[in-house]
């Protein structure tokens, strides 16, 4: 999965896609380095983001995704934890949901997964993004997600989504201690017990940074955490990851077939 961000403020490339033509030409750019999907996002979800209106959300992505519809041949999936914004964007050509919220945000969003038959990614998050790197953390990590996650699940059956229809990320880096992010990938086969496919996003983030730097040092900056995340992405891999989503997707892909093969020869 692809990432591109149409936004000012993302952690990583905020800015860069802003203006209509380049988000265009980066998206095409991603299906060919090897992207099976491209994930689209008009809002940063990055820790402390400001809130925007679903008007501008819409205003940043809609544009881009009609142009992409006649053009782009993967699947395109929608970033977004608003109802109104994921209707509108199926509407205009998207075929996924990636709502980060987990449902909590606007729990119309499952109904407009349902109507439309969409699949649906379901993330786990401690708090909202303004909020999730101060809210308390949890003790036990992996028990935390499973059950968020498990809460995540119950609210989409209800609202009457097929379970074929859901995926689910554990949410690397959304509320999650440094260490935390590593149990979650060293111990992501127990998630397989929630019996949905797994997304997992580790693309450039923070705990990278840290990681990279070592104990002394300053982390490590965006552009230079591309071997953190091709590790994570191998571990992910082998942990039963079936989706995984990054900037650098040409790298990622040549990872991606060397880890598949490891898989595969079990």
């Amino acid at each position: 999965m692809g990432v591109l961000n149409i936004t000012p403020d993302s952690f990583s490339d905020g800015g860069e896609y802003l203006d209509e033509e380049a988000a265009v030409a980066r998206a095409l750019q991603l299906e060919r380095d090897g992207a099976d999907i491209l994930d689209i996002g008009g809002e940063s979800t990055r820790p402390g983001a400001a809130v925007i209106h679903a008007e501008e959300e819409l205003r940043r992505i809609l544009p881009v995704i009609k142009i992409l519809r006649g053009k782009l041949h993967i699947p395109m999936s929608i970033d977004t934890r608003k109802a109104d914004v994921a209707k509108a964007a199926l509407d205009a050509g998207a075929e996924i949901l990636n709502d980060v919220s987990g449902l909590r945000t606007d729990p119309r969003l499952a109904e407009i997964a349902r109507r439309a038959r969409a699949p649906l990614i379901l993330m786990h998050m401690r708090g909202t993004p303004q909020t999730m790197q101060r809210v308390p953390l949890a003790g036990d990590g992996i028990r935390d997600v499973k059950a968020g996650l498990r809460e995540a699940l119950a609210r989409a059956k209800r609202a009457g989504l097929s379970k074929t229809q859901i995926l689910l990320d554990p949410g690397v880096g959304f509320g999650k201690r440094h260490e935390q992010n590593f149990e979650i990938l060293a111990h992501l086969s127990e998630l397989a017990s929630l019996g949905c496919p797994i997304v997992i996003g580790t693309s450039r983030k923070a705990f990278l940074g840290r990681a990279l730097a070592g104990t002394d040092g300053p982390p490590a900056p965006t552009e230079e955490r591309l071997l953190g995340t091709a590790t994570t992405v191998t571990a992910s891999v082998l942990g039963g990851a079936h989706i995984v989503r990054v900037h650098d997707v040409a790298e990622i892909v040549r990872v991606i077939r060397v880890a598949d093969q490891i898989v595969n020869a079990r």
